[in-house]
């Protein structure tokens, strides 16, 4: 039996139980690595949560599939932009892991699977005629889904963009220009603009550099100090330094480094600021492996990680945070988050809430489609299974030194 059959057979008969210890213990399975298997838990938990949209999807079948829930506050605009959500930001978290060359493993075989789905996928979203055509002309919405599709193609491109047929290719190019009708509001959707033109100049195309540079000009601006950006010309206290801003922007400014059309400062500047608001990220996860849930779109789960998997990713984590740190404190939420029943539906599609099936937290303009950017919290699988992060012993986080009666460091903050 095949490696994934094995795990689908079990997967549909337990959930995810299986996988994961009970959510009490999630807190001291840190130390349990080899009988866990970290690594295993965060693919095959990305497998059980990407094949349902990219399976269905493969064969122009997702909106004929997916059964969408809709948040009970739901703000009126057009309910089809939900397979848009959940196809773009499941792919902007997955595309690191298919970016691993291809290996005859239980894994490879996964990944090789998953990759097939997301090039037959592909070729459906920009396709006039196919049933899956995702909403690229309605609203403003699909700028913002959009831009988490370019993301995808900007940290795979060789295993996605380059894969796709000439046609796919240009109908996506076509695509993203025409999102150009679109004005962003003064916020951080101003990244989202700025990402697809970025990936339109990395790949030779005409792009407009005022979109770039506005994005660019104005997070300078909300920049509130110590890792912290303002939301707009007002703070918000929520996680879209996680959702959005702190990744789009180290991206962006790494494209713009790489076309010789940013400063390297700029570039290194950002990084700095990202790591910084990374160590803020591991000094909220708790001894138990909980974290606070404050402001708006807290049901993207851990999408709320981000930057810290990303800079994991690029193996530039801070001095500060260890990574055999990093994983532990990661796989203990990750852990205690899946390991609450309702996260998923019967059909395997996830469910409006945090932590199991809370639909009163969604916002209005949340579906279940929103949710599939909790893979952005997966991108440290995009380092192979030999490297450190995966190999080095796991170590307590902050907060478990700190609850325990142990030694941890002191904090201050920042000037750049």
């Amino acid at each position: 039996m095949t490696a994934r059959r094995k795990f689908l057979q079990t997967a549909s008969l337990f959930g995810l139980g299986w996988l994961l210890p009970k959510a009490a213990d999630a807190g001291a399975q840190w130390q349990k690595s080899p009988v866990l298997d970290e690594r295993k838990s965060w693919y095959e938990l990305l497998y059980k949560m990407a094949k349902p949209v990219l399976e269905p999807m493969s064969r122009d079948q997702l909106k004929a599939s997916m059964e969408v829930e809709f948040s009970p506050t739901w703000d009126g605009r057009d309910k089809s932009v939900a397979y848009m959500e959940a196809f773009g930001r499941l792919i902007a978290g997955l595309a690191p892991w298919l970016a691993l060359p291809p290996e005859d493993s239980d894994e490879g075989e996964l990944r090789t699977e998953l990759l097939s789905y997301v090039i037959k996928a592909h070729t459906h979203a920009v396709n006039p005629s196919s049933k899956d055509y995702l909403t690229w002309h309605k609203e403003g919405q699909p700028l913002v889904d959009a831009a988490f599709i370019a993301h995808s193609f900007l940290r795979a491109r060789k295993q996605t963009w380059d894969s796709l047929d000439a046609l796919t290719r240009q109908r996506y190019i076509e695509h993203f220009k025409s999102l150009r009708r679109v004005k962003s509001p003064y916020n951080n959707w101003l990244l989202f603009a700025a990402i697809i033109e970025a990936f339109l100049l990395s790949i030779g195309e005409v792009y407009d550099p005022v979109r770039i540079d506005l994005a660019l000009r104005k997070h300078e601006e909300w920049y509130a100090g110590d890792g912290w950006f303002k939301d707009g010309p007002v703070f918000h206290f929520d996680y879209y330094n996680s959702y959005v801003i702190h990744p789009m922007l180290l991206d962006i400014l790494s494209v713009m480094k790489a076309q010789g059309k940013q400063q390297e400062e700029q570039y290194v500047l950002e990084l700095r600021r990202m790591q910084r608001y990374a160590e803020f990220l591991e000094r909220l996860i708790s001894p138990e492996g909980s974290f606070p849930t404050f402001g708006r779109s807290i049901t993207y789960r851990l999408g709320a990680f981000q930057p810290l998997s990303q800079l994991a990713l690029l193996d530039q984590l801070p001095e500060t945070i260890s990574r055999g740190q990093a994983r532990a404190a990661l796989t203990a939420v990750m852990t205690r988050m899946f390991s609450v029943e309702g996260n998923f539906n019967k059909q395997g599609y996830l469910t409006l809430g945090f932590a199991g099936h809370q639909p009163g937290i969604a916002d209005s303009y949340s579906n279940s489609g929103s949710m599939y950017l909790t893979s952005l919290g997966f991108l440290q699988l995009g380092l192979p299974a030999n490297h450190a992060f995966w190999t080095s012993p796991a170590e307590e986080w902050t907060a478990k030194k700190a609850w325990s009666g142990k030694g941890f460091r002191k904090d201050y903050a920042v000037g750049y």
